[in-house]
């Protein structure tokens, strides 16, 4: 029998030891463009670890994982960190775990909010990018270059992230159990 996983709203308090939520939130810091566009600057700290690496801009099309999404596996990037940032208002599932000795704890699961983005920092163990909707379009930002910047962790048991926001707006929300 596998653990469940409740998915709670992500916010900032809660995933701040994991990585950022990108959003344009409040007032932009600053009105460019004749005062038509609100600029909220340098929302994320973007991480290369390695003399080898860059910044790159990637495009991803992920098939939508309905929830209750079974979680088997998760993963962390050693040299550099990973933004997720939507490419549709529809929500999507973000999964981590804190390190422990080298191995992922418990999982914890958030469903974000239409506009949010996340950037998980260099070496934090994370889920695979899931949307719930299609399409699952994404702009990812993280490092490329040679070297080994993929280590994946399978559990011995998988665990079952379901909806635990109790149908509130802004779509599902998942729980470990």
């Amino acid at each position: 029998m596998s653990a469940i996983i409740e998915a709670q709203p992500l916010n900032a308090q809660a995933f701040a030891p994991f990585g950022e939520i990108i959003e344009a939130a409040g007032e932009p810091d600053k009105l460019i463009n004749q005062g038509l566009c609100g600029r909220f600057h340098d929302r994320a700290t973007f991480q290369v670890l390695d003399e080898e690496g860059t910044i790159g801009l990637s495009l991803f099309d992920a098939e939508p994982r309905p929830l209750p999404y079974t979680l088997d596996m998760v993963e962390r990037h050693p040299l550099g960190s990973q933004c997720f940032i939507p490419m549709t208002e529809k929500p999507f599932l973000v999964i981590v775990a804190r390190d422990e000795n080298g191995k992922p704890a418990t999982p914890e699961a958030f469903v974000t909010a239409p506009g949010q983005a996340v950037n998980f920092f260099a070496n934090t163990w994370h889920g695979v990018l899931t949307p719930l909707f299609a399409p699952g379009r994404f702009a990812v930002i993280d490092r490329i270059g040679p070297g080994s910047n993929l280590e994946e962790h399978w559990f011995n048991s998988a665990y079952t992230i379901i909806d635990g926001t109790g149908g509130q707006e802004g779509g599902p929300t998942a729980s470990i159990r």
